[in-house]
């Protein structure tokens, strides 16, 4: 026995698309920034230092003296002078006043006056150094800074975006189809 036949056609379908794609456009501005830095404020003193030399002894080792210094030694040696010579005329005058007790006062003490005394000549020609007096006070830097913050001015800006979304657009190209026959076997003829 003979089966009829299906017979089938197919023609597939077909779409299109058309794609737009997105767009994005970002632009981000630069933020206004003002930035200040005032100066610090600096304050400096200087106590300057001070150096004394005091060569008043060496000097006067040197007999180099100022003339307040000899005046005042001429003035004690006058007086020491004066006090010595007092006591000595008091002893004189007591020796000549005991007469009685032998001897001879008048010439002992005229031979005791008319004797040269040796002088002494001191020469210094170089003064110990420990003699000159120095004294130092350094000097001091006083430095004070008061330092100051700066000063930020900052105004932001938001970005800019553009955006456009994308899109997709479908066509049908070719609509599917199927067409389907049968197909019955042919009879033979001969029997």
């Amino acid at each position: 026995m003979q089966i009829p036949r299906l017979i089938m056609h197919s023609v597939q379908g077909k779409i299109g698309l058309t794609t737009t794609p997105a767009s994005l456009k970002m632009e981000q501005p630069q933020a206004d920034l003002e930035i200040e830095q005032p100066s610090a404020e600096m304050e400096i003193s200087v106590t300057p230092g001070k150096l004394t030399i005091d060569q008043t002894q060496a000097w006067e080792e040197l007999d180099r003296k100022h003339i307040s210094k000899r005046i005042e030694e001429a003035a004690q040696q006058g007086h020491e002078d004066v006090m010595e010579g007092i006591a000595r005329t008091g002893e004189e005058g007591d020796e000549l006043m005991r007469i009685e007790n032998k001897g001879n006062p008048i010439a002992s003490q005229a031979k005791r006056n008319s004797e040269m005394h040796q002088i002494q000549l001191g020469e210094h020609y170089a003064p110990s150094l420990s003699r000159v007096k120095i004294q130092y006070t350094p000097s001091q830097l006083n430095v004070q800074i008061t330092p100051r913050k700066p000063v930020i001015q900052a105004e932001p800006h938001k970005p800019i975006v553009e955006y456009m979304p994308g899109n997709v657009k479908i066509d049908m190209l070719q609509y599917p189809d199927l067409n389907i026959d049968i197909e019955y076997p042919k009879k033979s003829l001969e029997k």
